[in-house]
Parts: structure tokens; C-alpha cells; sequence
């Protein structure tokens, strides 16, 4: 959520390469939660892997030789590092850094924004640039039942969860609501219990942890407008979590860029339409919260979700999830040194404890399927 939820996933808070159709199982090519792991091979020498909760996976490569990593226009005013090592730790900065900020970024934006149609506005247009930019690339094409598929999705992922953090953030500062955005890992790990996979003792001790984490969190501050936007940020955990399940599940588009450039415009389209009905309008609009949201839609969404599908194709499971350890550390301090929000020892207490227990949901995870 990147907030994109992570997204992987958001809002908010993260795919140019081609991919062959799926093979046997279905494919599920989904970039909003930031917690992604290749299930295929990928040209990549790195090790890929697959099972991580809610997470999904892209295909097989195509022959995409002369293309660039990014496929950005040559005429652009910069240039991509000219190594591998380069690109990736320019993507990390993006995902770390962009995602992290993007929280500061809708606080602004609700000042003339309402929350859900924010969320699907942004969505529906980085979407539909995503979406030009895959079509440059004579993509394989999707069939109805993918877009369907990436439509239902989208819905969850985009709409509802990305929603529900923008109507929480009215009354919760970023900080918090970053380090509650990253306990999707722990509400995927529920899901999938719930849908019959045996889950370790230890995984429970991480959710138990989490919950931990998230009641100190909200210990400096009883009041229920609070609590009524910290319930609204755990739902958008919840249908990120689950909409990263149910993307594991369907068939979707085989092409990472079209894949994840449906489920975000189908998504903003489905809360777009939820908000107008429910009565949402945009009475006045401010140079700043503008500008903020145009930095949600170009940057947060469409620039970071590229930079992250680089990462998913070119390292490590381990590394491109490591931002749900530093996007909550990166929004926190954001918020701190330039909202005036204060970081009291509850803040540092329950974002530690939080952290932790994501970081042993990954680990149990990972020996779960004999990666250590």
C-alpha cells in the first residue's frame, strides 16, 4: 500500500518487462503489496521464491534484449546507472523513500481531497499511465476473464484498502499510520490459516506480537476519533492482505506492467465510483494539496511501482521486501521533521515491537520453505 498500501500494496502506499503467459498454475502479477516474491524464475542470477504470504509472483521473461530495464524514453534529461548494482540501489532509494513519503503526501491531500475519492483518482490515472506505457511494449494481451480477475483484485487492493488508509489518516498522524500499514504480513498470515494452510507456532507468536505492537501504538492517544482511524488503517491492512491472497489464487493478465496497471486504474475506477455515489466532492481545491497528490500519482504510484517490479525481477525476496522494514522508519521520520508530529517512547516502543514481528513472520515463513 504504497500508500500506496504497501500496497505489496500503496498509499497510500509499488514492472516495464514482458512476460510469457502462465504456465500450469495461475499467474499473479500484483505490485501493491510491498511484500513481493518471485515465484518463477527470472533472468536475474538471484534466488527467487515462492510461498511468502499474500505475496505474488511474476512469470518467466520474454526476450526483452535492447530494452531498457525501466523502458524509459531515450530523450529523457537523465540516464540509469549503467550497472546492475546501480539500478538496484537507485530502485531501493525510490521504493524506500518514495513509499515512505507518500503518507506525508496524502495528509496534505485530505486538506481538500475527501479520502476515498483521493484514493481512486489517484489510482485510476497512474493506472491508466501504466497501463500507455505497457502498451508501448506490444504486451501479451489479456483476456476477459484476467481484467475481470484484475478488476476484483484492484477493487481490494486499491479501492478499499488504499481508501480506508486516506479515511483513517484524517485523524491518525503518518508515523502511525505507516507502522500500522506494516502488519499486512501478520493479517496475511490469518488469512492464509484461514483458508486451510497450516501456520507455525511461530507465526502466531508474530501476530501476537503485532497486535502488541499496535495497542502500545495507540496508547499515547484514547481519543475516538483516534481510535475510529486506526480501526479504518488495520481494514486497509486487511483487504490488502487479502486481496494479495486472492490475486494468488486467479489467473491474471501474464505481463507484470499490464497486470499491475489494471488492477490499479479498475481499482481507482471501482472507488471512484464509490465515492461519487456516497456523495464525495472536491469543493475547493489548494495549490498544495494539489501538488501533493500529483506527487501520489506520478511518483508514489506510477514511478515507485516500476522501480519495484525491477526489484522483484533483479534480487533477492529478502530485498525487495526489506522496504516494509524501512518505509514505516522513513514515514515516521518524515512526519517528525516536517508535519511537527511528536515521536513519543510508545511511537519507538510499538514500531520496534511491530517491526519485529514482521521481520519473524518473514522468518519462519522463509524456513517454512527451506530458504534458511
Amino acid at each position: 500500500m504504497s500508500t500506496s498500501l504497501p500496497p505489496r500494496l500503496p498509499d497510500s502506499d509499488s514492472p516495464p518487462p514482458q512476460f510469457v503467459p502462465p504456465q500450469s498454475k495461475p499467474s499473479a502479477d500484483v505490485l501493491a503489496f510491498p511484500q513481493a516474491a518471485a515465484d518463477a524464475p527470472s533472468e536475474s542470477p538471484s534466488p527467487s521464491a515462492d510461498g511468502l504470504p499474500g505475496v505474488t509472483s511474476p512469470q518467466p521473461l520474454l526476450d526483452t534484449r535492447g530494452r531498457r530495464p525501466f523502458n524509459l524514453p531515450g530523450h529523457f534529461p537523465f540516464r540509469l546507472p549503467a550497472t546492475h548494482s546501480g539500478r538496484v540501489a537507485l530502485a531501493l532509494c525510490v521504493v524506500y523513500l518514495v513509499w515512505g513519503s507518500t503518507y506525508m503526501a496524502v495528509h496534505l491531500s485530505l486538506e481538500s481531497f475527501p479520502p476515498l475519492m483521493l484514493s481512486g483518482l489517484r489510482n485510476l490515472f497512474a493506472g491508466i499511465g501504466l497501463f500507455i506505457f505497457a502498451a508501448r511494449r506490444d504486451p501479451v494481451w489479456p483476456t476477459f476473464a484476467e481484467v475481470r480477475n484484475a478488476a476484483a483484485v484492484g477493487t481490494l487492493l486499491v479501492g478499499l484498502s488504499s481508501g480506508m488508509l486516506a479515511f483513517g489518516m484524517r485523524t491518525v498522524e503518518t508515523g502511525t499510520a505507516a507502522v500500522m500499514v506494516a502488519t499486512v504480513p501478520l493479517f496475511a498470515t490469518v488469512i492464509a490459516a484461514i483458508a486451510g494452510r497450516k501456520v507455525a507456532k511461530g507465526e502466531w507468536v508474530a501476530v501476537g506480537l503485532g497486535l502488541v505492537g499496535i495497542a502500545l501504538l495507540n496508547h499515547g492517544d484514547p481519543s475516538s476519533g483516534s481510535t475510529a482511524g486506526s480501526l479504518a488503517i488495520l481494514c486497509g491492512a486487511v483487504f490488502w492482505a487479502g486481496g494479495s491472497f486472492l490475486a494468488g489464487r486467479l489467473k491474471l493478465p501474464s505481463d507484470l506492467l499490464v497486470s499491475t496497471a489494471l488492477q490499479i486504474s479498475l481499482g481507482g475506477a471501482m472507488a471512484t465510483i464509490v465515492a461519487w455515489v456516497s456523495g464525495e466532492r472536491i469543493v475547493s481545491m489548494g495549490f498544495t494539496p494539489f501538488l501533493a497528490y500529483l506527487y501520489l500519482m506520478l511518483v508514489g504510484s506510477m514511478a515507485a511501482y516500476v522501480a519495484y517490479a525491477y526489484l522483484i525481477r533483479h534480487t533477492s525476496p529478502i530485498i525487495a521486501s526489506s522496504c516494509m522494514y524501512v518505509n514505516p522508519v522513513v514515514a515516521v521520520v518524515i512526519g517528525a521533521l516536517f508535519l511537527g508530529e511528536v515521536i513519543t517512547k510508545w511511537t519507538v516502543m510499538a514500531t520496534l515491537i511491530i517491526l519485529a514481528s514482521v521481520g519473524l513472520s518473514f522468518w519462519f515463513d522463509y524456513k517454512r520453505r527451506g530458504l534458511v
